[in-house]
């Protein structure tokens, strides 16, 4: 027994969740995050949890630690500057990618630039074949003059995607070889290594993205291990995986793509453990920091899991959960273009400078000055007192806009929060119409510091009726970090028939993957025996894709081909309402899961209300294009069954609440905020995505 810490380094905040394991107290924290210096704000957090919960380093067992400093360099293209090698006469895989137009409604929408420039991209010779046999051999005596282009061009590392190196990585690892030994220290990514699967561009794009932030967050994992050594934390440093699941530090220093969703999966996992406290099985989180907009899927109780999920403009394809990224944070900042019209983002303030009414320097207005400026935000002290917010500084800074837009500054910061709406919206359309589900039959649950304040526009929005605020929605990804599975997932590709004559060689890949997965477990989780899942990329042979097909380990075991047969069959009817029972089979590829669960907190409940809920204070504020007298209230001063109605402000350390007009509250006994949206229960709009 001990203390279990979760830690979520954000764009603008750090977040902490500390858990007592002996009384199951829940303590949060939030610090500036500190880019420039990075661990500092985890050497910061420590301190102050000391002075302010009496919480003594040596006694933290687990340490997990979840960041968006990946997913934040992608999105605001703030990477090294990488070349690519490739097979002679493929260079152009990055700006050909899928030849799918962005925007299926805009003729005229262009692709996003790749990550990399088209002249730091070097073909070479050399090819195999699709079963990974050599077919011309590697020309080793071109790459030095590759070498010489990488110097030219002033890369700082390369990513090196041959054909069907997935089969066989011998001629990406030989290029590897000559590169570090004519240039030593020179970052080299393989993307075989990074996730060996089918298909060159997904392959590449995804060894790309890896590479665009790795040596970043190498570093970053690096001081923050020498940071939590100085604050007294013995126990070993954690990272929250892309796919819900952790790993050691020391594995996320060279396999980073696998974390380059951290941040953004561990709010999901953390809200999909509290829609299960709450009873709620459809939920759509959304996860709004400083710098973008996370929404993901939670059905059952469990995320949806994916490949291909959005990062900014570029997807990236390896197993993880299915979050969809929008440059709309609440450090995202406001302009106007030449044309006269209000953007918001991509670009974010951060936390350094960070918005101007931090008072941190920033001079650009942000969604947060336009919460400022409206009144929502400055009713309270914000941040654990780490934060005196700047009113007169942003309504200066949103007052600029107001004039070239010649309308009032108010009425200028609310079109600020619509114009980021509307950015969320078109982004959760994509995600909807991804699993044909419709907005309307789940409940949002809005986290992260920025969350909750834009949770009723969002979801009047998407016409939803429900909204269910955590009781610390801004350090809800902390939380989800502290409790998330040790878990990896294994690919084996194998692209033959699902024949009686294949069975065999099915369950060899099968074993293959199991004695892999356990060794990894050994290494991560010491002897811990883990869960595992088994699943299949299939299709009717002659179709272009595949659908992730669930299977057991007893039919692949036991040669079940009747089984595995009708395990594709069903999966392809629920997806398509179709399914040919005498149509052959491929298996592309054959993948698993290991899990090793831990330990899950035990929230304890809050007092029953004796008395009905009372503001602390009323206060003037711009809602629906208008000045209102809104009820402030405190969350610590709400209890189990109070009820109140919008317009309303909740203040709470980790984030402020707005309750817009037309909306109802209630406290569940875990503290819990859960919002109706009336004019939909009420039947006056019925309209969906």
């Amino acid at each position: 027994m001990g203390l279990r810490i979760g830690v979520d380094i954000g764009g603008s905040f750090t977040d902490f969740a500390v858990l007592d394991d002996a009384t199951g107290v829940l303590e949060s924290l939030k610090v500036f995050s500190r880019p420039d210096s990075p661990g500092s704000e985890v050497i910061t957090g420590m301190e102050t949890l000391s002075r302010r919960y009496g919480i003594d380093p040596a006694e933290v067992v687990h340490f997990t630690h979840g960041t968006t400093v990946g997913v934040n360099a992608v999105v605001q293209r703030r990477g090294i500057r990488l070349g690519l090698i490739t097979n002679r006469h493929f260079e152009d895989v990055l700006n050909i990618a899928r030849l799918k137009t962005p925007d299926m409604y805009h003729l005229m929408s262009v692709r996003p630039a790749p990550l990399i420039d088209r002249h730091c991209t070097f073909g070479i010779d050399g090819r195999l074949n699709a079963q990974g046999e050599e077919i011309a051999p590697l020309d080793e005596s071109g790459i030095a003059e590759t070498i010489k282009g990488l110097e030219r061009t002033g890369c700082e590392g390369v990513v090196i995607s041959l054909l069907h190196a997935y089969r066989n990585p011998v001629h990406e690892h030989r290029v590897r070889d000559l590169i570090e030994a004519a240039m030593p220290g020179f970052f080299v990514s393989c993307a075989s290594d990074v996730w060996p699967t089918i298909r060159e561009y997904e392959r590449t794009v995804t060894a790309v993205i890896g590479g665009y932030v790795q040596p970043r967050v190498s570093h970053y994992l690096g001081s923050l291990q020498k940071a939590l050594i100085e604050t007294g934390v013995t126990a070993p440093l954690q990272v929250t995986k892309s796919n819900g699941g952790i790993m050691s530090a020391e594995r996320g220093k060279t396999d980073c793509v696998q974390m380059i969703l951290s941040g953004t999966a561990s709010g999901v996992i953390g809200a999909a453990w509290m829609a299960r406290l709450c009873g709620i099985d459809n939920v759509m989180s959304l996860d709004i920091g400083g710098t973008t907009a996370d929404v993901a899927l939670i059905v059952g109780g469990a995320p949806r899991y994916a490949t291909g999920e959005y990062i900014g403009d570029y997807q990236i394809h390896i197993p993880s959960v299915s979050v969809t990224s929008i440059g709309d944070g609440g450090g995202s900042i406001a302009s106007v273009d030449t044309l006269g019209v209000l953007k918001v983002g991509p670009e974010s303030a951060g936390s350094t400078p960070g918005p101007v009414c931090y008072g941190r320097g920033g001079t650009a207005p942000t969604i947060t000055d336009a919460f400022a400026v409206m009144g929502i935000l400055g009713q309270s002290p914000l941040g654990y007192d780490t934060v005196n917010l700047d009113i007169a500084a942003s309504r200066r800074a949103v007052g600029q806009l107001a004039e070239t837009l010649g309308q009032p500054v108010e009425a200028t910061a609310e079109a600020i929060v619509n114009v980021a709406i509307s950015g969320m919206y078109a982004g959760i359309s994509r995600l909807v119409s991804r699993f044909g589900i419709d907005p309307r039959q789940f409940s949002l649950m809005p986290f992260g510091g920025a969350g909750p304040m834009l949770a009723c526009y969002l979801a009047r929005t998407l016409h939803m009726q429900t909204i269910a605020v955590p009781t610390t929605p801004g350090v809800l990804s902390a939380l989800g970090g502290l409790i998330a599975d040790t878990r990896n997932d294994f690919v084996r590709i194998t692209w033959y028939d699902l024949t009686q004559a294949t069975l065999e060689r099915l369950d060899q890949d099968r074993a293959a993957l199991e004695r892999e997965a356990r060794d990894w477990i050994v290494e991560e989780a010491g002897d811990a025996a883990p869960e595992l899942t088994l699943s299949a990329e299939m299709r009717y042979k002659g179709q272009s894709f595949e659908i992730e097909t669930p299977l057991t380990v007893e039919d692949v075991r036991h040669g079940k081909l009747s089984a595995l047969r009708d395990a594709f069959h069903r999966e392809h009817e629920r997806l398509y309402h179709y399914r040919d029972e005498g149509a052959d089979i491929q298996v592309v590829s054959l993948r698993l899961i290991a899990t090793v669960p831990t330990p899950k907190p035990t929230l304890k409940t809050i007092e029953t209300a004796r008395e009905p809920a009372r503001p602390c204070d009323h206060v003037q504020a711009w809602m629906d294009g208008a000045h209102r007298r809104v009820a402030l209230y405190r969350r610590s001063d709400l209890r189990s069954g109070h009820r109140f109605e919008g317009p309303a402000i909740v203040a709470q350390d980790d984030t402020t609440t707005s309750v817009l007009p037309g909306f109802s509250v209630s406290v569940d006994g875990w503290g819990n905020l859960h919002l109706i949206n009336n004019a939909v229960t009420n039947g006056e709009n019925r309209d969906g995505l």
